[in-house]
């Protein structure tokens, strides 16, 4: 992940929406390399696809918990994080 990886830990985020089909990145791949970062923030994976598409993976990945982007809200998002 190279640049991406650096500037994960310089920003210190405390909240990352992360959206699981990225064009050229794993979503799953960057959660774990922010899982490994000194101050890891809470992540949220979200995606265009149902949850049960991704089988296992949400379950596995080290996130607050997945949101469809249907279901995308500011009361959604509390609801993980608090």
């Amino acid at each position: 992940m190279g640049p991406r990886r650096s500037c994960c830990r310089r920003d210190c985020a405390r909240l990352v929406l992360l959206d699981i089909a990225l064009p050229d990145l794993d979503g799953f791949e960057v959660a774990d390399h922010l899982a490994a970062t000194v101050a890891p923030p809470a992540v949220v994976l979200i995606s265009s696809r149902e949850r049960n598409s991704f089988g296992g993976r949400v379950d596995r990945a080290p996130a607050r918990g997945f949101l469809s982007k249907r279901e995308l809200s500011g009361a959604a998002l509390t609801a993980l994080t608090t």
